[in-house]
């Protein structure tokens, strides 16, 4: 029979040996991350007439677009997604400005043009010095900047919306954090972009898009969100909609909506 002392020893060393592989894994994550959170593309586009450079106070270049619209009643701050570049936005944004929006965009550090490293940190500094030339170099008030995060931009929009006052926040394909699109349960420390604990204390007006088969970040993180936000808000689930592409799947009713949405503000 096995004496008590010598389970109660066999016990802690399987918790002992437990705890170590989770903290192993829970560092490899961490790190792991760092590398797959921001895979970035070719760049497809030269800096000239089209593009302008934002000096950060390290003194970093960031590239940035502004689409200008003279009828616009609303700016949009455009926050990108992953492996995405300004050379690319070229060919959706239009749209915006065919559906009477202006539009200001920029290539986070890393991306583009821009110069630097991308980081959480990073991206919400560049997202702020972005808001900051909207406001002083180019006279947007603030109740006529909508923030738009897509996918990747969704953290640093959220995390904007909560410092800074603007009109309203739109986010598409948002996640709750950046772990959970790939555990569905918290597992580890060091989440990034944890927008669920964010988002109840947001007061602007929000408006939540997402497809119901996203692949890469599952509808459920746009369900979480929209249930935990607070303000007043709105949602667009496109029923069997992609992640990539979503305006083109939706057709029409996705620029009617997002009217809707900013006639409300």
């Amino acid at each position: 029979m096995t004496k008590m002392p010598d389970l109660l020893f066999s016990l802690g060393r399987l918790v002992a040996l437990l705890a170590a592989i989770y903290l192993l894994l829970a560092v490899g994550a961490h790190f792991l991350s760092l590398g797959l959170m921001f895979p970035r593309p070719p760049v497809t586009y030269q800096l000239g007439a089209d593009y302008l450079q934002l000096t950060a106070p390290d003194g970093a270049k960031i590239a940035a677009r502004h689409w200008t619209n003279p009828q616009a009643k609303y700016t949009v701050l455009y926050l990108h997604g992953n492996y995405e570049q300004l050379g690319g936005l070229g060919e959706y944004i239009p749209s915006f400005v065919t559906a009477g929006y202006a539009v200001f965009a920029i290539d986070y550090r890393g991306y583009g043009r821009s110069e630097g490293s991308p980081n959480e940190a990073n991206l919400c500094a560049d997202t702020q010095l972005a808001y900051d030339y909207l406001r002083t170099k180019l006279g947007v008030p603030a109740d006529r900047i909508i923030i738009f995060g897509y996918s990747l931009g969704s953290g640093p929009a959220v995390e904007l919306a909560l410092h800074q006052p603007v009109a309203g926040l739109v986010l598409q394909g948002v996640y709750v954090s950046v772990y959970r699109t790939l555990t569905r349960i918290p597992l580890f420390p060091w989440d990034k972009f944890v927008n669920l604990s964010k988002v109840p204390q947001l007061r602007c007006p929000i408006m939540v898009i997402h497809g119901t088969a996203d692949g890469t970040v599952p509808f459920w993180h746009g369900v979480k969100i929209y249930e935990a936000i607070t303000s007043r808000k709105t949602s667009l689930f496109v029923a069997g909609g992609p992640h990539t592409g979503l305006a083109n799947f939706t057709g029409p009713h996705y620029w009617e909506e997002l009217r809707k949405f900013t006639d409300s503000l």
